[in-house]
């Protein structure tokens, strides 16, 4: 209060004690001094006024950035600050002047600058690439809606057919016999729990990650049964089969003839009588024309490597690399490598050779089947599939299978 105006009151003060009866003068007096006050003292409260809206945006921003609301002159102060006021009302000159050097900040340390560089989080999963067997690829496919297992007759067998005379009489011939090609089918199952949380809140979708995994999965067993699989529980694979040498028409149906190397795990040497790839035209030249057409080799790529530099007898490699679009090639014929083919090894039937599509049939029911369990294992999400496939051979003549033997 002013000094005018505390010697206003005490007149006015003196002046009530002196005329107690003359209320009206009093309050007309304390009126006048208190218009007075205001005016003197408006462009004062004004600047209180704006001085404490500067230091409520100083405590919001304060806030916001999430720093101490005890100032300091700090390096992670003066982000905070500037970060506060962007988020506020999208001021950015704190933010622009951060820009330039600053000493003590890097961001390998999260309070000296390392909260301002976040990591970018990818949206899709980087995930390990996996070998498919081909034959599946390869192989004569059916689907059945229904049922547990697929039935086919087949003919193997010829019939008997004689030149005769006019008036001789006719003979009894052989005649054609029936068999059935039976694959049963099997079950393969996979499940998968994944918490509630992470479903709900990751930015990748994954269920389709998942379901993408699933399938490739399911392809990669069911492969490796169409080649080595024992039939139990699973599809019997194809080189599982009985092998001989003897050739068509002589040996039992559903045996597969074999040709030997005439080496113990290996070709032949170089340095010996026989060329070593003397035993891939052999098997080529076992095959009869009817398979020939879409004749194939399969083999993995260890074995790919060993042929790969086999020559013929006129020094000539018998593997011709990829070009234009065509795949390698052995002895004229395209190659297809398939990792669930043993090594090479002694007695190993580690190639084959043929038209695939009718060597082997692969019967399925459609479709792979996922279902989502989110009640049995709570707050995990059970992601469960199956899938019901089976394989077998199915024409015995139509392969043939190189063995690393002496005999």
């Amino acid at each position: 209060m002013s000094e005018h105006l505390r010697q206003r009151g005490q007149k006015l003060l003196a002046q009530a004690r002196a005329d107690a009866n003359s209320p009206a003068a009093i309050l007309t007096e304390l009126i006048d001094a208190f218009g007075s006050f205001k005016e003197n003292n408006a462009g004062k409260i004004d600047g209180i006024e704006k001085d404490i809206d500067a230091i409520n945006s100083s405590l919001a921003a304060l806030k916001v950035g999430g720093g101490s609301l005890v100032p300091d002159n700090s390096a992670a102060a003066t982000e905070r600050s500037a970060v506060g006021l962007f988020a506020k009302n999208g001021s950015d000159a704190g933010i622009k002047a951060m820009a330039r050097p600053v000493a003590g900040m890097s961001s390998d340390s999260d309070p000296e600058g390392g909260y301002l560089v976040t990591p970018t989080i990818s949206k899709q999963i980087q995930r390990k690439v996996f070998d498919v067997s081909p034959l599946g690829r390869l192989a004569r496919r059916v689907t059945i809606e229904r049922g547990d297992s697929f039935e086919e007759p087949i003919d193997p067998s010829d019939i008997g057919a004689e030149w005769v005379g006019e008036r001789e009489e006719r003979p009894s011939l052989t005649t054609s016999s029936l068999r059935y090609l039976s694959v049963p089918l099997h079950e393969i199952y996979t499940s998968q729990p994944i918490t509630q949380r992470l479903l709900d809140d990751s930015e990748i979708n994954v269920g389709q990650w998942l379901e993408g995994k699933i399938a490739d999965k399911f392809a990669r067993t069911e492969g490796k049964g169409y080649v080595t699989g024992d039939g139990i529980k699973k599809p019997r694979g194809l080189l599982t089969y009985s092998t001989s040498t003897d050739k068509d028409g002589v040996r039992p149906w559903g045996t597969i003839q074999h040709i030997i190397t005439g080496v113990d795990g290996g070709f032949a040497a170089a340095s010996t009588s026989v060329n070593g790839g003397d035993a891939l035209f052999n098997v080529v030249y076992s095959l009869r024309a009817p398979y020939r057409p879409n004749a194939r080799w399969l083999m993995n790529l260890s074995t790919a490597g060993v042929v790969r530099k086999l020559k013929d007898a006129e020094g000539r490699f018998v593997w011709a690399d990829a070009r234009e679009g065509q795949p390698a090639s052995l002895c004229g014929f395209p190659v297809e490598l398939d990792e669930e083919m043993p090594d090479i090894a002694e007695d190993s039937l580690s190639i084959a050779f043929g038209d695939l599509e009718q060597t082997y049939i692969v019967v399925d029911r459609p479709g792979l089947r996922l279902m989502r369990d989110p009640y049995t294992a709570k707050p995990h999400v059970i992601f469960y599939a199956y899938r019901r496939v089976g394989g077998g051979l199915q024409n015995s003549e139509a392969v043939k299978l190189l063995r690393f033997s002496a005999s």
